[in-house]
């Protein structure tokens, strides 16, 4: 669309002249997320510095029909950032501003552009962490962590990231600004609405600001990596793990050969063992009694747990480590093209389901390559099918199609989700209906429509109106 001449010549008489651009670079940058799918072609970018500028751009937008995509660090996978209609793009990118740590009430307030790492190291100057953690940390924002109910590697440890939200500053599609809850543990007065935005992707309200609930930092850590021989190993040494393991775990995260010949093709990271095997899993465990870990340790060989195995002697072989899984999902695009999928399942229905996904994959896949790796201490998967080097794009993503509701009524049959941490966006609204009932679909609705009845708040994702 083109933005009315009105609408623009308020822009210029109220508003900062840094504020608005069209400039083609910038509008290619901000109108995409790590979505390859979809091309990027908002009218403009917004750049507010503060609430008070979002919320009278937010009632301009209402004034003219314009509609806006709220955008982060735009790490997300599912096209919930994408602008590709014309749409103005409301970055929070320059609402970066940390108020000082309450050691006390162990809190923070911040505002949605704040970078997530920047948080962390906010944070442990008082010795306290906001421990939501993941491979983006670097570029991802607490707004989109927010607005998308963000994962990542520490979910079996702390869980989600609504779990690290006390109070949040919103922005309605009136312009109208909602404080909602502050930094209070406990509020007993009717329906939290602060939880009804997290997790909404942008599409009831513009998060502006948040006050987020921080913890100690961990102890000492320990980093290993583990060599097992299949995926219902990856299974038996997380039941070890959880029930045996004289530690706290921190993360249990998995990935297979395919992903790391990827990862050292593209990062050039050389191989932790001499002999390579099918599936590995790196495990972070806050620190112990180092001689019960070594009977642990001795045990898993003993009874054929792992095949091999490393433990980190340092942090910075700890890095190393980490470096294996974090860097998978950068190398699998750039060293081909990958069909992904973000699925999540309960714990106790994971051996089940993969000895399903593997009979699906291998009959309807022979010969494709599978890399998958994730967070499958939470019950959390990502699939990712890499196109043959003979197949055409189009085809192949024409396979993928056919594949993706046969993989979801899997999901839906062992009662998983079909997102774990990416959510819907563009990519999995019309599957939706795999993860929620019509009931729930009617309600999700009946809120989008009383919180933004022009629809022009992030519109066309998660469902259509």
């Amino acid at each position: 669309m083109t933005l009315p001449a009105d609408f623009l010549a308020a822009i210029t008489a109220h508003f900062p002249s840094d504020f608005l651009t069209t400039e083609a670079s910038e509008l290619a940058e901000f109108g995409r997320d790590w979505t390859k799918v979809f091309t990027p072609a908002p009218s403009a970018i917004a750049f507010p510095r503060t609430t008070e500028e979002v919320s009278r751009l937010v009632k301009l937008c209402a004034q003219h029909q314009v509609p806006i995509v709220p955008s982060g660090g735009r790490t997300g996978l599912a096209g919930g950032a994408v602008a590709k209609d014309g749409e103005l793009v409301l970055s929070l990118s320059r609402m970066r501003r940390m108020e000082p740590v309450e050691v006390l009430g162990s809190t923070v307030r911040v505002q949605a552009g704040a970078i997530t790492e920047a948080v962390h190291k906010h944070c442990a100057e008082a010795g306290l962490t906001w421990p939501v953690d993941f491979a983006s940390k670097g570029s991802s924002q607490v707004g989109g962590n927010i607005a998308t109910n963000a994962g990542g590697v520490k979910v079996i440890r702390y869980g989600l990231t609504r779990n690290w939200v006390l109070g949040l500053q919103v922005v309605l599609a009136s312009g109208e600004v909602l404080e909602l809850n502050g930094a209070l543990e406990k509020n007993n007065t009717g329906a939290d609405l602060r939880q009804l935005f997290i997790g909404s992707e942008g599409t009831l309200g513009v998060i502006t600001e948040a006050t987020l609930k921080l913890t100690k930092l961990p102890g000492k850590l320990d980093v290993f990596l583990f060599a097992v021989p299949d995926l219902a190993g990856v299974l038996r040494l997380f039941r070890e793990a959880k029930s045996a393991g004289p530690f706290t775990i921190m993360a249990y995260e998995f990935f297979t050969d395919i992903c790391l010949k990827r990862v050292k093709k593209h990062r050039k990271l050389d191989a932790p063992f001499a002999e390579s095997h099918s599936h590995y899993v790196l495990l972070e465990v806050e620190r112990a009694d180092a001689g019960a870990i070594d009977a642990w340790l001795g045990s898993l060989f003993e009874r054929g747990l792992v095949s091999d195995g490393v433990l980190a002697q340092n942090p910075t072989q700890a890095v190393e480590l980490w470096s294996l899984r974090e860097s998978i999902s950068e190398s699998l695009s750039a060293t081909g093209l990958p069909h992904k999928n973000d699925i999540s399942l309960p714990v106790a229905a994971l051996e089940a389901f993969c000895g399903g996904l593997d009979e699906l994959l291998s009959t309807r896949y022979p010969g494709f390559e599978i890399a998958l790796f994730g967070h499958i201490g939470d019950g959390n998967l990502h699939v990712n099918i890499m196109k043959p080097d003979a197949l055409t794009k189009d085809a192949f993503l024409a396979r993928t199609k056919e594949l993706d509701p046969e993989m979801f009524a899997l999901v839906r049959q062992h009662a998983g989700s079909i997102s774990a941490e990416h959510g819907v966006g563009l990519l999995k609204k019309a599957y939706l209906g795999y993860s929620r009932t019509p009931a729930e679909l009617s309600v999700l609705k009946a809120v989008k429509q009383a919180l933004d009845p022009q629809g022009l708040l992030n519109p066309g994702k998660i469902f259509d109106r």
